[in-house]
């Protein structure tokens, strides 16, 4: 043991990989179905490391910081710019109205109880979950220009009120949101968000015409003289299945197998392999008719991709408009993704398309093509990221950031780390306008989300860990409880703002509040309670105004409370 502890200390960098390391394990461990996750879990890795004795240079912390705001600006730069956009106006307004609470009463409860700039700053994040936070923090509280042991012990004080302060932000919110705040309302999730289902399908019928964009079948079928479809073009046949999305691929014609062009006439004898759900195949068939073993005839050209949606001109228009539309033909629609988490969105006619949604789609290549072609671009699996974009982005951003303008004698500045969050936001808008460049793989950019995340996270409580005991000790119990209330009231206030003044459709509120709150177990909690993904439509626009603002928050409460 004293070989490792002397090592550890000759050797601090050690430190940060074994911090993570724990971290990540104990964070992927689930009780009852509690996690603490990986930064909680890497906080007190690092802080228990650390009382050996281990120091790392801030340089270190700042680095890593540097690379987890740029991820995560450029990872909801779409949906921030979408978020304030016409469509998305309310939810984006209403994100900026919780944002506004989680501050205010983190701010309150600090000032009250007489903590330090640290202590504030660390029951502000642990409270709101937003590990970010503490980042911008410390920067603002370095530019104070305190007297050394005066910085050092407030910026020893955060990850300790973070600590204390984040399992019942987490927990606490995640069992409001999903359970309490429901009942207080008198909302049933499930029901609101069947009621929400069949207003955006219209019906039962609509319904049908919805799932008919991701069910997919082929089936060879043969028909007689008896058969309604004979003499009829493959055009007039499709036509008449519009709604239920059906198509005619290929058509076996004695020995030949040839593509089913819109004016070609069925025959007597003809083989036909049809597409789209089996539903609206037995409709077109019938029971009757006979179902024939064709391997070849049905083995078709087809492939699963995803699209990124880019073209505007296909943003908020909803997926019944969208299967009108002829560039459709023979595309089927598994699934749509929305948003840096890759939220599931419902597939229903009246679920409106953003502005980089990614689409799943299935269908024979010569269609995906087409549909890409028109909609957007297909992102076909890669793992080389652009690093040359992602330097040169993060170089601009912290130039910008490190400008400093004197008001009144008061310095403003974005500081090097907002500069950075900015250019990820920036830049992220821009990639999904012009998906030609800037590209970062997704597991490229969870590296410099997570890891960075968690390096900065363990710096912080390595270096911090002489202090968090003491300050454990004094602060504990009743910081656990201001907690509490910093992160109740603003759940408790906004859910009663978003019901009654932005009238929210009860299944979106609490996805709303979450995305606002950047809990993502509590929309996991809420749409398991709801027993739908349909709230999940509400968290997307709020989630990317949420992680910037609170992110910002961190510096703003430095200077309120300075």
């Amino acid at each position: 043991m004293e070989w490792l502890i002397n090592t550890l200390r000759a050797y601090p960098e050690i430190a940060i990989f074994l911090s993570i390391g724990i971290g990540y394990w104990l964070g992927g461990k689930s009780f009852h179905g509690f996690s603490l996750g990986a930064v909680t879990s890497t906080l007190i890795a690092a802080l228990i490391i650390g009382l050996v004795g281990v120091h790392i240079s801030g340089t270190v912390k700042s680095t890593f910081f540097l690379m987890f705001l740029f991820a995560v600006g450029y990872g909801v730069g779409p949906q921030f710019v979408h978020g304030i956009s016409k469509d998305g106006i309310p939810q984006a307004i209403f994100a900026v109205v919780v944002c506004i609470l989680c501050l205010i009463f983190p701010v309150i409860g600090a000032k009250v109880a007489g903590y330090d700039l640290g202590s504030s700053t660390g029951l502000f994040a642990g409270s709101q979950t937003i590990s970010a936070a503490m980042g911008l923090a410390t920067d603002a509280i370095g530019r104070l220009h305190l007297a050394p042991d005066k910085t050092k012990a407030m910026e020893d004080a955060m990850p300790v009120a973070y600590a204390v302060t984040y399992i019942f932000g987490t927990v606490g919110s995640a069992i409001f949101l999903a359970i309490i705040g429901p009942r207080m309302l008198g909302i049933n999730l499930e029901k609101s968000c069947k009621e929400y289902e069949a207003t955006m399908s219209e019906g039962q019928e609509t319904q049908e015409k919805g799932t008919a964009w991701h069910r997919y079948s082929i089936r060879a079928y043969q028909g007689d003289e008896t058969s309604e479809f004979i003499g009829r073009s493959v055009a007039t046949l499709e036509l008449a299945q519009r709604e239920n999305r059906l198509f005619i691929s290929r058509i076996r014609r004695g020995k030949r197998i040839i593509d089913a062009t819109p004016d070609e006439v069925i025959a007597c004898g003809d083989i036909i392999a049809i597409e789209g759900s089996r539903a609206a195949i037995l409709a077109l068939i019938g029971q009757s008719q006979q179902e024939v073993e064709d391997p070849e005839l049905i083995a078709v050209p087809v492939e699963g991709v995803d699209i990124f949606l880019t073209n505007k001109k296909w943003a908020n228009v909803t997926l019944e408009q969208l299967a009108a539309e002829p560039f459709t033909h023979g595309v089927f629609l598994r699934g749509i993704k929305r948003g840096p988490l890759g939220v599931s969105i419902p597939v229903l006619p009246g679920t409106k398309l953003c502005r980089n949604d990614i689409l799943t789609i299935t269908g024979m290549t010569r269609d995906t093509k087409r549909f890409a072609g028109e909609v957007g671009k297909a992102d076909r699996p890669g793992n080389a990221a652009d690093v040359s974009f992602i330097g040169l982005a993060i170089f601009i951003g912290t130039m910008v950031g490190a400008v400093v303008i004197n008001v009144a004698g008061i310095p403003l500045t974005l500081s090097t780390a907002g500069g950075s969050l900015i250019a990820g936001l920036v830049f992220g808008w821009w990639r999904s306008v012009r998906p030609t460049g800037g590209r970062i793989p997704e597991p490229t950019l969870w590296f410099m989300n997570s890891v960075g995340l968690n390096v900065f996270i363990a710096v912080v409580g390595l270096n911090a860990a002489h202090g968090f005991i003491e300050g454990l000790r004094t602060l504990g119990a009743s910081l656990f409880l201001w907690g509490i209330f910093a992160t109740l009231l603003p759940l408790v206030v906004s859910m009663y703002i978003g019901r009654y003044i932005f009238r929210f459709h009860p299944a979106l509120l609490f996805g709303c509040i979450a995305g606002s709150r950047t809990t993502t177990a509590a929309l996991g909690m809420i749409c398991e309670s709801a027993k739908s993904n349909v709230p999940a439509l509400g968290y997307t626009v709020t989630y990317a105004v949420g992680n910037t603002l609170l992110t910002i928050w961190g510096m703003v409460i430095i200077m309120l409370l300075s």
